[in-house]
């Protein structure tokens, strides 16, 4: 929906309030594995979504309140929208701050509380970001807690900060009071506003966009190159493997062995280049080969992704 109002956004100020369900959101330079166990998130019923902004991996969940501004480029004003969000939050006597990060704080306490990030095209402004009220932080440790396995990625890595609940200092604060505090905030400075219709929304491109949104080729195929290890000792000797990954696929595979099969690094190999990266994809491949290659995909099956 935000990527069709981007697209479509005329004159004035476009204010979009939603929000998402047990999600990372990881930004469109980042390596999905790197910043959250995805496998771990899926299992769960959980998802994992990359926008089109930078910046980097935050979670939503109920508790937490979304915020897009959409406007001409040349109408684009960070102060003058922060000081929407700003506004609204100091309704429930709460005083916070805009640090240099693209965030807002707590000015008492520099705990952080909203996360922003920007798209721009020629002719229209992006500026979306992140409200907690009450999410549940066990669950944003959970899974973004980054991967322990050894990868080095070339992609943009998240930066962790001190985030706090608004709904904590103040009992009143709700999504639902929240909202409506956002929309007299953003009345208050741009003046009366219209509510957009649904019924001039295209459905059919906006499932096109879902589509889009949705597909692995989007979520992992983006992906910046990286490399990831994994070592073992096997019955069969010690083993190696290297991988280096490339918009999501396996590009090459190395591996390292004292095992008395002196052809069991080259299968592996093989059997691995091309492979969509993954636990679930690894072990299929590995378990179409012989007893070696089988625990080695009960090894991999044990990683966390």
């Amino acid at each position: 929906m935000e990527e069709l109002l981007f697209e479509t956004q005329g004159e004035g100020a476009t204010f979009y309030l939603w929000q998402n369900e047990r999600t990372v959101v990881i930004g469109r330079n980042q390596n999905a594995w790197r910043e959250c166990r995805v496998e771990l998130l899926e299992n769960e019923d959980g998802k994992l979504a990359r926008r089109s902004s930078g910046g980097g991996a935050v979670f939503h969940d109920l508790g937490n309140l979304n915020f897009t501004f959409l406007m001409p480029r040349d109408e684009y004003n960070l102060v003058r929208q922060l000081g929407v969000i700003q506004s609204a939050v100091a309704t429930f006597g709460i005083e916070t701050s805009f640090t240099g990060r693209n965030d807002l704080i707590l000015t008492e306490t520099g705990e952080k509380f909203s996360g922003n990030a920007f798209r721009f095209s020629n002719d229209t402004a992006l500026h979306h970001g992140t409200i907690l009220i009450n999410a549940d932080f066990s669950r944003l440790g959970r899974y973004l807690a980054p991967s322990q396995m050894k990868l080095e990625s070339k992609g943009v890595k998240s930066v962790v900060s001190r985030v706090t609940n608004l709904g904590l200092k103040n009992p009143e604060l709700t999504v639902s009071s929240m909202k409506q505090a956002l929309m007299h905030a953003f009345e208050a400075e741009y003046g009366a506003y219209e509510p957009h219709s649904w019924d001039l929304i295209d459905k059919e491109k906006l499932e096109q966009k879902r589509k889009t949104y949705a597909s692995w080729e989007w979520k992992f195929g983006t992906t910046p190159a990286f490399n990831v290890s994994f070592e073992n000792r096997f019955d069969f000797g010690c083993f190696e493997l290297l991988l280096n990954v490339k918009n999501g696929i396996v590009e090459s595979a190395t591996c390292y062995t004292d095992a008395m099969d002196a052809t069991l690094a080259q299968r592996v190999e093989e059997m691995l280049t091309g492979c969509a990266y993954g636990s679930g994809a690894l072990c299929e491949r590995l378990n179409s080969g012989g007893a070696e290659e089988a625990a080695i995909a009960e090894f991999i099956a044990q990683q966390t992704f």
